[in-house]
């Protein structure tokens, strides 16, 4: 094996679904791999298998990120070792059922696995990157993100948390040589569906997208440059509008004057 020319990717929630897919294509890319989650033998045997079938360098590293030393553990890591160049934002779960079905402890670690985690490892990665003037942060968030309406809030509002968070640092580092991607699947078929008490195959078979295909399409539009990826969504123009909808009301949303309509409810 030798040292790959791309850096190493480390990828969190890297041992079952989107994470396992991203691991396959990044090996098949080129790049070496560092792979975080919980279940160490899973991500064992996919090392093994990866390293067999690309030759690159896969390390194994048991991190359970709702848990405070082992997520400073790994935002260490990043910032220490100047071989990573990607950092994938992957790990994340769902609740079995909302937030008025759930005590405290789920609720606190749906919010420390997809919201804390993904923040101090992207604050962590950015630091690093942009000292180095190389590399790119790839945050896995939801369609959810846009409709929050439709399903529990708790987790659409932690993928909404992730979208501005990529934006944001998007406009931060870009300037830098940075790249940031927001990365939104819609219904995706994964394992996370089961851990939260939810069967998948209740959607209809046309709204559900293979993994794979999901990540191929997403480092497509990481290829073409994009900072938000839709998979399914055929019609960008949607996309396009809403943003540049949500970019003009940018100038409106601060002023010392309160808004007509509202004055006129006080007069009244």
């Amino acid at each position: 094996m030798t040292v790959s020319s791309l850096g190493t990717a480390l990828i969190t929630g890297a041992s079952t679904g989107l994470g396992a897919v991203y691991a396959d294509r990044l090996a098949r890319r080129g790049y070496d791999l560092v792979l975080v989650a919980r279940d160490a033998a899973r991500m064992q045997a996919l090392a093994e298998k990866l390293t067999a079938e690309t030759g690159r360098s896969i390390e194994v590293l048991p991190a359970d990120l709702t848990d405070g030393d082992d997520l400073d553990r790994v935002a260490g890591r990043l910032a220490a070792d100047d071989t990573i160049t990607l950092l994938v934002n992957n790990a994340g779960m769902s609740l079995n059922g909302g937030l008025l079905d759930n005590e405290a402890p789920a609720i606190e670690r749906l919010i420390a696995l997809n919201i804390t985690a993904p923040a101090l490892l992207a604050a962590a990665a950015g630091k690093a990157f942009k000292a180095r003037g190389r590399g790119a942060i790839i945050n896995i968030a939801s369609v959810l993100a846009f409709a929050p309406e439709m399903f529990d809030g708790t987790y659409s509002g932690s993928k909404a948390f992730l979208l501005n968070l990529s934006q944001s640092l998007a406009a931060q580092l870009e300037p830098e040589g940075v790249r940031v991607q927001a990365v939104l699947p819609g219904a995706t078929r994964t394992e996370i569906w089961e851990r939260s008490g939810k069967d998948v195959d209740s959607f209809p078979a046309e709204m559900v997208m293979d993994a794979g295909d999901l990540v191929d399409a997403a480092l497509a539009g990481f290829d073409q440059g994009e900072t938000v990826t839709i998979p399914p969504l055929a019609d960008e123009g949607l996309y396009l509008a809403y943003r540049d909808a949500r970019l003009a009301m940018g100038p409106h949303l601060s002023k010392r004057e309160v808004a007509a309509r509202y004055r006129e409810v006080v007069a009244a």
